[in-house]
């Protein structure tokens, strides 16, 4: 299945959030974002599924696609576009619970995990951290453009790119062989996240035209 284009992933962090995630998800779709990610696992189940209903609205007023991360069930109860899964998660019995018109992401920090995912059942993954960042500091050290274009070769889906981007390193990660980003605590934290949505999308449409 084509992933939303810009392929710029937009995943949430209520902690890290400067203003309602309503209102941050809205400013980012309303900037150009048709792919977001509800990440807010810590949060009960009925809770999650409230928060997921009120964003999927927004999402589908500007077109936009709504993951949630974490479970399938979940994601099939709450009506989302698809899953995001953990790293080692079952995309087999994900897709299968979904069914083929919804969105099966997974996660990878090695090589191995990336070689392992099959086309059949996941749509992308997401690889990281790619760069430090104070967003994800438990899960090891950052894995740098060598890591990056490790992954992304042996993929069998797109690489998006999460952990420490902005701008200025978009060239970095899609000169690695990524497909594109995903990022949390730069939109979280932005005092404008409409603006920053906007730079982040005018440098990946730059970095993925000049690769053709």
């Amino acid at each position: 299945m084509q992933l939303p284009d810009p392929p710029l992933l937009v995943v949430t962090d209520r902690r890290q959030a400067r203003r309602p995630l309503a209102e941050i998800v809205g400013s980012a779709l309303a900037a150009g974002c048709r792919f977001a990610s509800l990440r807010e696992k810590d949060l009960p189940q009925d809770e999650q599924i409230l928060l997921a209903r009120s964003l999927l609205a927004l999402s589908r007023r500007h077109g936009a696609r709504l993951m949630l991360h974490g479970d399938a069930a979940l994601a099939k109860l709450a009506g989302v576009d698809g899953v995001h899964l953990p790293a080692g998660a079952n995309a087999e019995a994900a897709r299968e619970l979904l069914g083929p018109g919804k969105l099966v992401g997974l996660s990878i920090h090695t090589v191995t995990e990336a070689a392992a995912i099959d086309p059949a059942f996941a749509d992308y993954a997401v690889a990281g951290p790619a760069f430090e960042t104070p967003s994800k500091p438990g899960y090891g050290p950052e894995i740098g453009r060598r890591g990056l274009r490790g992954m992304a070769a042996a993929a069998r889906v797109p690489v998006l790119a999460i952990g420490g981007i902005n701008a200025a390193r978009i060239g970095e990660v899609i000169a690695a062989g990524c497909a594109g980003i995903a990022v949390m605590g730069g939109i979280m934290r932005a005092n404008d996240p409409a603006l920053e949505v906007k730079a982040l999308a005018a440098s990946l449409g730059g970095a993925l035209a000049a690769k053709v």
